[in-house]
């Protein structure tokens, strides 16, 4: 059994905040296991990387010897999270709830232990709920504190509608601390004000205050805006073992630090001798390497991350391409042509054009067909003219 400071260091491993941190001290100290909560609203079918942030401190908790509580929203999906929406959200059909929910179970015990987890339903006690009931529970908060909230303070200080629908959803969320009785929740930063509301309402019905924690929103592949499907800058972990290896392979040097520390299992102190070692030579496209194979064997397994790296070495390190090239931090809207000229491949955008219909351009091992490939800023790229000529371009 881990220490109270033990667990207490590996809990703020990659933790945003605690609220309040001397309560899930206490907690910890009283030896018992503790009820820990998380939910999620099955918007769609599949989860990527981003979404294991939480799931992934759920793992550590229950390696800590505590319960986890894992919500799916199924109620609450149908209202629709309002949540850094500047418009009214559509609501899920109950049909889209239900197939997204299956997923979900599937998909989550490739990290969460199976023996530990209690998978729960939100409409197994709101469906439960008569008018009465829900009007009691909204008698509990009020509007003024529900403006507080950011998102709703703009939609309604620039008179944008917001529908009554939507205060439900985060009385709801924090209802749902209530039923599941929980010690502790855990959500992203965006949702730090509805866990919160949590808090207030098991107060309210004569429970013991939840612990809060909220983690960091992960960046997607461009470094800049938040993991997302929509986006196109996700990795999902059903995504195929080469898919995902040469996703990840992508990011920038800079933002694989940031994936070691909110997806890695590997100890922070293994980490910061991966940073020693880059700063005295090593080249960090073998540290990516590690987190590939890490996150790969993660969601399907050993033999998996293994060929996974020995099929992206074939396809773009075996091909002639020197251990050294000279790198260009060039703006991700220029144009191909004049991209291929700032990084010294071609001597003018006419030349680029040239080989770029002769099919003498790759990028990443792969052949360019098209003038205007998808760059997008925060990733980096090696180009290829002809047989010998390459560099390395990060995007701004």
């Amino acid at each position: 059994m881990a220490s109270v400071a033990e667990s207490l260091a590996l809990i703020k491993r990659g933790a945003d905040e605690i609220l309040v941190e001397k309560e899930l001290e206490e907690r910890l100290a009283s030896g018992k296991s503790l009820r820990i909560k998380a939910g999620f609203d099955p918007t769609a079918p599949d989860l990527h990387l981003g979404h294991t942030v939480l799931i992934n401190k759920l793992r550590q908790f229950q390696d800590l010897g505590h319960e986890v509580m894992f919500l799916i929203g199924d109620f609450t999906g149908m209202i629709g999270d309002p949540t850094g929406k500047s418009v009214t959200r559509p609501p899920l059909t109950r049909d889209d709830v239900i197939e997204n929910a299956r997923t979900y179970e599937q998909q989550i015990f490739k990290i969460l232990d199976p023996e530990k987890t209690l998978v729960m339903f939100n409409s197994s006690w709101m469906n439960a709920m008569d008018v009465s009931e829900l009007i009691e529970l909204a008698a509990k908060h009020t509007v003024a504190r529900m403006l507080e909230r950011d998102d709703f303070n703009k939609r309604y200080s620039s008179g944008q509608s917001i529908s009554i629908h939507e205060f439900l959803y985060p009385l709801i969320q924090g209802y749902d601390s209530v039923a599941m009785k929980a010690d502790v929740e855990l959500g992203g930063t965006d949702q730090k004000f509805n866990l919160l509301v949590g808090r207030q309402l098991q107060e309210a019905y004569g429970q013991k205050p939840q612990v809060v924690l909220t983690m960091p929103i992960l960046e997607g592949l461009d470094g800049v805006q938040k993991m997302s499907k929509s986006l196109n800058n996700y990795i999902g972990i059903n995504d195929a073992p080469d898919e995902m290896f040469g996703k990840l392979m992508s990011i920038s040097d800079e933002l694989m630090w940031r994936y070691f520390e909110l997806l890695s299992f590997r100890s922070e102190a293994e980490i910061e001798q991966f940073k020693k070692a880059i700063e005295t030579g090593k080249n960090p496209r073998d540290v990516k390497f590690l987190l590939a194979e890490e996150i790969i064997e993660r969601f399907h397994d050993h033999a998996a991350a293994d060929q996974a790296r020995e099929n992206f070495i074939a396809r773009f390190q075996k091909g002639m391409q020197p251990d050294e090239m000279p790198e260009f931090s060039l703006a991700a809207d220029m144009p191909l042509a004049n991209l291929l000229k700032e990084a010294g491949l071609v001597k003018s955008t006419s030349e680029a054009m040239r080989m770029l219909k002769q099919g003498a351009v790759k990028m990443d091992g792969e052949k360019v067909v098209e003038s205007k490939p998808h760059l997008v800023a925060g990733n980096c790229h090696v180009f290829q003219v002809g047989k010998r000529r390459f560099a390395r371009v990060c995007l701004q």
